[in-house]
């Protein structure tokens, strides 16, 4: 018999079993603390292009397309309304345009970053560490809705997420918000002081010109990714933080001419002058560094240690988990100054989070993601059918409605037509098993023998098929829920 603490290490705290894992695991809580002992493996990802090298072959992509409308004339012509089609220069789900070479390069390497994200989610050893690196990309989400953010959701998390892991929160929330995608998606690459060198030059040139403040990126700092809406800001303490940050930006064309190795660029002149006061406390006028201070400020501040611990515990323990155990998440994460790794192991070395009680709903990834260990699915191979079934299933990869990122409850996944799609998505993903062994045999291998018993083992044994058994295993209960 498999034992239910091992089974909740692997299946609720990880991303699913693969066939075998559950006997290696061991230790349940023993596995999870040596994952975090280990340093991210970024090797995977290092062939891929930087933020700054997608930012250079963006900005010369854009710079045909402008010429491209030059040539046509300033009128509407066949080469302009091509150009203007070509608006949008990598859909990483895929579209009919007809792409230049730059664009087909362009989308060749959106998607190669997309197939390698669940190639490793699929097949990583340390799938708590990986479950992690997806809670802090949701965490701190961008969505490729917006074109500017569109190529950097999955460099975003490579560069900014992975590295900092298992690291202090202020490193991790330093590495985000000085990253391109963060800036542009929240607009914070635009965002001009009103009384800085740019904004008077630009008024004198033409007055009725206004650059200004953009609270936006201020304000999600502050709501979602720090103290939470209830951490007790006001809006003075947004336009503070946001002036503080003025001048963060990305490098415009002519910084892309000499790059300085990085995707992220401070714009002296943009930058709003003067002391800043953010939750009562003055930070003088510093330049890049006044921002930075304000954000160390707020990662050990014990709201965001009351947020983030909610939200950690929400993910992985309960939809509603114990209060008790978030302040003791808090606590912890609060004595080691922002210690992720000390948060993780308040959680996971606390009894309530392996209570009976413990268990989650997947979500449409989660869902998809461990059918691929369980099944060993290689669909990140064929990734534009990977996105739309995703896509299907009301999780398109990196598209969250809103900067609060996907939603994290059974409430939200769990609707008829929702458990409808999940049947249908369970029979294509059980077309693509080629595994020989019986239905019964693989459930209880990534489930555990205890959850393989009576009617539901039953039902796999009668399947009229090996498809049709592991389309019951993926669509049935105790496959949807992580407990």
């Amino acid at each position: 018999m498999t034992n239910p603490a091992t089974t909740a290490a692997v299946n609720r705290f990880g991303l699913g079993a693969m066939p075998g894992e559950l006997a290696r695991a061991g230790d349940a809580r023993g596995w999870l603390q040596a994952q975090l002992r280990a340093k991210p493996d970024l090797a995977a990802f290092a062939n891929l292009p930087d933020s700054l090298e997608i930012i250079q072959r963006q900005t010369e992509y854009r710079q045909q397309r402008r010429r491209a409308r030059n040539e046509a004339g300033k009128g509407p012509g066949k080469a302009a309304d091509a150009a203007m089609a070509q608006e949008m220069p990598a859909n990483p789900a895929g579209n009919d345009i007809e792409p230049t070479s730059l664009q087909q390069a362009l989308r060749r390497d959106a998607m190669a970053d997309l197939a390698l994200r669940y190639r490793v989610a699929a097949t990583t050893t340390t799938p708590f560490v990986e479950r992690l690196v997806h809670f802090w990309s949701n965490h701190f989400a961008i969505s490729i809705d917006k074109n500017s953010a569109r190529l950097l959701a999955a460099p975003m998390e490579r560069e900014a997420i992975r590295p900092h892991v298992l690291g202090r929160f202020s490193e991790l929330l330093a590495a985000v918000e000085t990253h391109p995608g963060m800036l542009l998606y929240l607009d914070n690459a635009a965002s001009v002081g009103d009384d800085s060198m740019l904004a008077q030059r630009a008024e004198r040139r033409d007055a009725k010109r206004k650059l200004g403040v953009n609270e936006n990126l201020a304000r999600e700092i502050l709501e979602l990714h720090t103290l939470g809406v209830d951490g007790g800001y006001a809006q003075q303490d947004v336009i503070e933080l946001a002036k503080a940050i003025t001048g963060w930006g990305t490098p415009l064309r002519r910084d892309l001419r000499n790059p300085q190795g990085s995707a992220f660029v401070f714009r002296p002149g943009a930058h709003e002058p003067g002391a800043r006061s953010v939750l009562g406390k003055r930070y003088a006028e510093g330049g890049e560094a006044q921002g930075r201070a304000i954000l160390r400020d707020l990662a050990v501040h014990p709201a965001t240690a009351r947020h983030l611990s909610l939200k950690l515990a929400r993910h992985f323990v309960s939809d509603t988990p114990s209060p008790a155990l978030v302040e003791r998440m808090a606590a912890a994460f609060l004595r080691s100054d922002g210690s992720l790794p000390a948060l993780y192991r308040a959680m996971i070395d606390d009894d309530a989070a392996w209570s009976d009680d413990a268990r989650k709903f997947k979500t449409p990834e989660d869902f998809v993601v461990s059918a691929m260990r369980a099944g060993g699915l290689r669909i990140d191979r064929r990734p534009l059918i990977l996105m739309r079934l995703l896509q299907q299933l009301g999780q398109p990869t990196f598209t969250p409605r809103s900067p609060a990122g996907f939603p994290d409850t059974a409430a939200d996944w769990a609707s008829g037509d929702a458990l409808r799609k999940r049947v249908q998505a369970s029979g294509v993903l059980a077309e693509q098993l080629a595994t020989t062994r019986k239905p019964v045999e693989l459930a209880a291998d990534v489930l555990g023998s205890e959850a393989v018993q009576g009617p539901f083992a039953e039902l796999l044994r009668r399947a009229g098929s090996p498809q049709e058994g592991f389309a019951v295993l993926f669509s049935s209960p105790a496959f949807q829920w992580r407990v």
